[in-house]
């Protein structure tokens, strides 16, 4: 079938975002000219302003329309505490906790060397500056638990041993609500290793 030039141009266009297929693009791209035309002014006229205002925060390269983003400009945050993460989306899951009163560093990535992913590409001399800056009491390493995300912290943590900040790693184990019979050996055995005591110390 010969489509009209334009439409099979849009098509192609959305078949640049994730997951999307020939099928769900052409989907997409019927249902935005058939039923929704000013849904489709808006997304292309909000998308055009994202790509030519976005960048990067300078202080935690998290995605910024200003030189520092909201978070870095936020006074109640504790500047103390560092949290490590590989992308955006990674640091939007820990602000969607509620939980992390602490501020962030996003690498955009993870080393990968046969990749051509060196810790410049992931703006490690910036991290290490923050940290020899003296502000950093705890860094967070929250990269994911694959075999990149944890070559990746423990190259953080080792260029950083000789320094006062303290280094963690998040831990990895069971989900809640999930039966070990389920779970994969790699997850449980980080659940083992990762294992705290509920016994209350004399001080408690």
């Amino acid at each position: 079938m010969s489509l009209s030039p334009l439409l099979q141009e849009l098509i192609s266009a959305l078949r640049t975002l994730p997951g999307v297929g020939p099928k769900s693009a052409q989907r997409m791209a019927l249902h935005l000219l058939e039923r929704d035309r000013t849904g489709a002014q808006t997304l292309a006229e909000a998308l055009v302003q994202a790509v030519e205002h976005i960048g990067e925060c300078q202080v935690c390269r998290n995605l910024s329309e200003r030189e520092r983003c909201g978070i870095c400009e936020d006074g109640t945050r504790d500047r103390g505490v560092v949290c490590v993460l590989e992308s955006p989306v990674d640091l939007m899951a820990v602000e969607q906790t509620g939980g992390f009163n602490g501020v962030y560093f996003v690498l955009k990535g993870h080393l990968s060397p046969i990749d051509g992913i060196g810790p410049d590409e992931l703006g490690l001399e910036q991290l290490f500056t923050r940290v020899d800056g003296g502000e950093v009491s705890e860094l967070i390493l929250a990269t994911n638990p694959t075999v990149e995300g944890e070559a990746t912290a423990h190259y953080i943590a080792e260029q950083l041993q000789q320094t006062h900040v303290n280094i963690t790693r998040i831990a990895h184990g069971v989900p809640v609500g999930g039966e070990l019979e389920f779970v994969d050996g790699g997850t449980l055995a980080h659940a083992f290793a990762g294992r705290r005591s509920l016994k209350r110390s004399a001080d408690d």
